[in-house]
């Protein structure tokens, strides 16, 4: 399990930060972090994925004290799949995901067959294997964001932070993409916590929610309690209709118009 108690972050004065915020990713879950532009989420993974200290409060894995674990170590624990990715050189897809490998080699050490052997094992997961070969930046956004979840699989973490994996893709490549990390944690216990903006996202795939706004919690628990029309106007001033699809099987959230005054 992976736990922040009451942690604050400021960056500095006027600046958007996170005030006294706790949160709990269970082992084996799939925790939703939802929140309007310059709400936390980002900040609120980079301190649980151990990338920046907390200024007050504690953060957890297993009970242990996340700055108290190397970073080494850390890194065989937590995975982190970053909204953009930009590489500096022309580096092969299978070369972005052996990346994933690094927290497992010594200093100077190369990887083994069995990394490459476990780095393809990851592409196939996630349906980029024919793909091993291809300069990572001639894909197209949603291939990208396949193969960064394959290099994050390839570390071999049971915990993956995903900030915002769907951004900027059409609707195929986010039912993909939606699909992918549904199986991922159905079938290898992958543990997942999400920040993103798309309701409908969070609604269908994730079992528990966290909504973040100006670096508060207003609410947090199982999705079908959390969302609702009250959380939503709540979040975005913005009047939604939340009801229970049939066809989808899970709450769908239609924005219907912006409160300007908070009437």
């Amino acid at each position: 399990m992976l736990q922040a108690a009451d942690v604050s972050f400021v960056y500095g004065p006027g600046q958007a930060g996170l005030h006294g915020v706790s949160v709990d990713v269970p082992g084996g879950g799939l925790v939703g972090i939802l929140g309007p532009n310059g709400s936390g989420k980002t900040t609120l993974l980079r301190v649980l994925g151990g990338m920046l200290p907390a200024a007050s409060g504690r953060v957890t894995i297993d009970g242990r004290d996340l700055w108290r674990i190397s970073r080494r170590d850390l890194a065989r624990q937590i995975a982190v799949v970053p909204q953009e990715t930009r590489l500096s050189f022309e580096y092969s897809v299978l070369e972005v995901v052996l990346m994933g490998r690094y927290p497992h080699l010594g200093a100077f050490e190369l990887e083994s067959q069995d990394d490459v052997a476990i780095a393809r094992e990851a592409l196939a997961a996630t349906g980029t294997l024919a793909l091993e070969h291809r300069l990572f930046p001639t894909l197209s956004g949603g291939e990208k964001q396949r193969v960064v979840i394959a290099s994050a699989l390839a570390q071999s973490a049971g915990l993956m932070l995903l900030d915002e994996p769907t951004a900027a893709l059409d609707p195929g490549y986010q039912v993909e993409i939606a699909s992918l990390l549904r199986r991922l944690n159905a079938e290898r216990g992958v543990t997942m916590a999400i920040a993103t903006h798309d309701l409908n996202l969070a609604a269908g795939l994730c079992r528990q929610l966290v909504l973040l706004r100006e670096g508060r919690v207003i609410a947090s628990g199982p999705t079908d309690q959390v969302l609702t029309r009250e959380s939503v106007r709540a979040l975005y001033d913005v009047e939604a209709d939340v009801h229970y699809h049939e066809a989808a099987g899970h709450l769908t959230v239609v924005p219907l118009r912006r409160i300007r005054a908070r009437d």
